[in-house]
């Protein structure tokens, strides 16, 4: 079985994790949260998610993809060095990184979004030494970027695709009336 890690804190972009995680696990993916603050995170719109685990007792070699979604949050994530640790090893391992909305930036402002293309909240794009796809989802190697909350569902389907293949995403789209 395939494992991500998703991480969030207090400010999280509910519907990018809610709705990326509920597809994962339709899909037979197991998602793991983390949290900062662990036990209860609170999001953007005050739903809280509980029984998060705590970031300090992850054994990140276990997972398959690193999904970290969009909101307030990615500042308090972007300042914490743990959590810039975690995303280094995913990166340097050659795992996927799925970031959506304003999560991107941390990795554009670690320097990894160098040469690829990218998308992310397009008021929050900068130069990133990359190039910024004007899409909902854009693949580059072992990234995967989701522009806002409205590209949540093919954020979603993406993460399947890479990790489980085609096949299994077309049949999962198939499931929900996608098409």
């Amino acid at each position: 079985m395939k494992k991500v890690l998703c991480i969030l804190s207090t400010g999280f972009e509910e519907l990018e994790a809610v709705g990326t995680i509920a597809l994962l696990r339709r899909a037979g993916i197991q998602v793991d949260i983390a949290s900062l603050h662990p036990s209860t995170t609170t999001g953007r719109f005050q739903i809280s998610l509980t029984d998060t685990i705590a970031i300090s007792t992850i054994t990140i070699e276990d997972y398959d993809a690193l999904f970290i979604p969009g909101g307030p949050h990615v500042k308090e994530l972007e300042a914490c060095e743990q959590i810039t640790s975690i995303i280094s090893y995913f990166v340097n391992a050659k795992k996927l990184v799925a970031t959506i909305c304003a999560a991107p930036t941390i990795l554009g402002h670690l320097g990894y979004l160098k040469d690829k293309c990218y998308t992310c909240f397009t008021a929050m794009n900068e130069e990133f030494n990359g190039t910024y796809c004007d899409q909902y989802v854009s693949v580059d190697e072992n990234f995967i970027c989701g522009r806002s909350v409205c590209a949540t569902i093919d954020f979603g389907f993406a993460i399947i695709s890479y990790l489980l293949g085609d096949e299994i995403c077309e049949s999962l789209k198939k499931e929900v009336y996608y098409y």
